[in-house]
């Protein structure tokens, strides 16, 4: 009997955008780890279908309760549960493939240009009516690789595939690769 795919996506994890929203609905500081710990304790799964969780300020909120100890141990179980569900799941998280699924048979790390992502960003927050400017963007992301990087920890098996100069299709087509090729890997030891 084979084994469900987890595949490990090492990105920005909406788990902590969700926190991050609730503690801005609520009016908390956002360093506020008491607060924060409080809300991520009782996380509920549809608190994900706020669409505001994909807005820049959500982004920001998340980098800053995401560095705090008792919120990631709170938010530990609900991922590590996800992600042994019948069937199998794809996660993403910064984190994922070295504390939440280390056991993972496919882990993947994507990055790109600090610029580039910048970009990307700007544009998606544009084509969605936002009044954001790309020099904040970038900023606010040099910020939050800054507050991240206790927590960017490549897993050793993960494949890195740098998106800098790929369009979404190509990002895609290589991680599909690299998930079939780990997979193939993995059906060759059994």
């Amino acid at each position: 009997m084979s084994r469900p795919l987890i595949i490990a996506v090492d990105g920005p994890a909406l788990l902590y955008r969700a926190v991050g929203q609730k503690m801005r609905d609520a009016g908390h500081d956002l360093d506020d780890e008491t607060a924060a710990t409080a809300i991520a304790r009782r996380f509920d799964a549809s608190w994900l279908d706020d669409e505001r969780l994909r807005e820049r300020l959500a982004g920001e909120a998340a980098s800053r309760v995401a560095k705090m100890t008792p919120v990631r141990e709170a938010l530990r179980k609900f991922q590590q549960d996800f992600a042994h569900q019948p069937g199998g799941a794809v996660l993403d998280g910064r984190d994922i493939g070295t504390v939440i699924a280390p056991d993972a048979p496919a882990k993947l790390w994507i990055d790109a240009d600090v610029a580039v992502r910048a970009n990307r960003r700007f544009r998606e927050l544009t084509g969605r009516g936002e009044a954001v400017s790309e020099a904040d963007i970038l900023a606010d992301l040099v910020a939050r690789d800054a507050r991240d990087a206790p927590n960017m920890v490549i897993a050793t098996d993960a494949v890195r595939i740098d998106t800098t100069a790929l369009g979404i299709e190509e990002a895609v087509a290589a991680a599909l690769a690299a998930v079939l090729a780990m997979s193939k890997a993995r059906a060759c030891k059994t």
